[in-house]
């Protein structure tokens, strides 16, 4: 018992590390485009998503529900199997973030925990109804958010194309602050839930192992809300300034306005999915409307060998941590 509490410690531990390492790898989800803008300078921005991420993290529970009882069958799920999910994820967003690659720190912890489970457990205990689920969230939330983003910077044109553009570039220098709260807010909402989702699988499988019977509704304790909600804020205050570099810089060149539609576009996508329980990328649905409102413009505009170098880590996040995850239980199953 003793050595399954330490385990349930250590992968505590690691989920608030990876939070931590999300929050900081995600931050430019949440203030690329205000940043690049100069609505805000970057000091503001970090401060302002930090909180708002904190906030964003109380709103709800139903993606953690999602992560941690439909992906994988929670009672044959063991400490070594989050454990190697959640370094594989640790070890995969590092990675990506030295390179400035802006990837999807959900998808990597959703395909790690699929590639620990299968090699803990078998492949019995994945339920494929959650995987397709989050398959379906990978191909449509980039395409939603193209269209979403492209529409609404088309009809913003429409509304404004007989004012002056200093009265629009003084609108906007204000209404993206909203925005870019907005999104703030929906990152924390969204993101946060799914290492809730982690750690609540982990305090379920600890229960079983000694014993007692799993419980009928998942439920996520308030001090792994509060945990993780801090975890991520203190990552975001932090910041990943190399990805705020590529998706504020160099994907497409921004204005007020078009940070607004990105911005607004995204979170209201988002915003969607966390209530009903999607777990989708922040970084897929920002990158994916950005390339919409900049193609409003012409499709010149939009950098697209940035964006395929940006969908080809995409594409390659899901088989590498599913077999970094893999491995890594292999290790861990022979030393532990």
């Amino acid at each position: 018992m003793h050595d399954t509490f330490f385990l349930l410690v250590c992968v505590i531990v690691l989920a608030t590390i990876f939070d931590f390492i999300n929050g900081f790898h995600d931050t430019a989800n949440a203030i690329a485009t205000s940043v690049s803008t100069r609505v805000l300078s970057p000091k503001v921005a970090v401060t302002m998503a930090t909180v708002l991420n904190v906030a964003g993290a109380f709103a709800g529970t139903a993606v953690a529900k999602t992560v941690g009882a439909g992906l994988v069958e929670a009672v044959a799920v063991t400490q070594i199997t989050v454990a190697a999910a959640l370094l594989s994820a640790i070890i995969w967003d590092l990675i990506t973030w030295y390179f400035g690659l802006p990837t999807s720190s959900s998808h990597a912890i959703l395909s790690s925990l699929v590639g620990a489970a299968i090699a803990t457990a078998g492949p019995e205990v994945i339920l494929m109804k959650g995987v397709y689920k989050v398959l379906v969230g990978l191909v449509v939330s980039p395409l939603v958010g193209l269209v979403l983003g492209f529409l609404l910077m088309v009809f913003l044109v429409w509304v404004f194309k007989k004012t002056a553009p200093s009265v629009v570039n003084n609108l906007f220098n204000r209404l993206q602050i909203v925005s870019a709260a907005y999104m703030a807010f929906s990152h924390g909402n969204n993101d946060a839930q799914k290492t809730m989702g982690i750690i609540t699988m982990a305090l379920i499988s600890y229960d079983v192992n000694l014993g007692k019977l799993p419980p009928s509704v998942f439920n996520v304790p308030l001090w792994v809300i509060i945990l993780c909600a801090l975890a991520m804020g203190l990552g975001t205050a932090v910041g990943g300034w190399r990805i705020i570099k590529t998706l504020g810089v160099r994907l497409v060149h921004l204005r007020p306005i078009h940070g607004f539609a990105a911005e607004a576009s995204a979170a209201t996508v988002l915003e969607i999915a966390s209530k009903i329980g999607l777990p989708l990328s922040t970084t897929h649905i920002i990158s994916s409307t950005i390339m919409g409102v900049g193609a409003s413009k012409r499709l010149s505009a939009v950098r697209w060998g940035v964006g395929g170098n940006i969908a080809q880590a995409w594409i390659l996040t899901i088989p590498a941590c599913v077999g970094l995850a893999w491995a890594i239980s292999q290790v861990l199953l022979l030393f532990i």
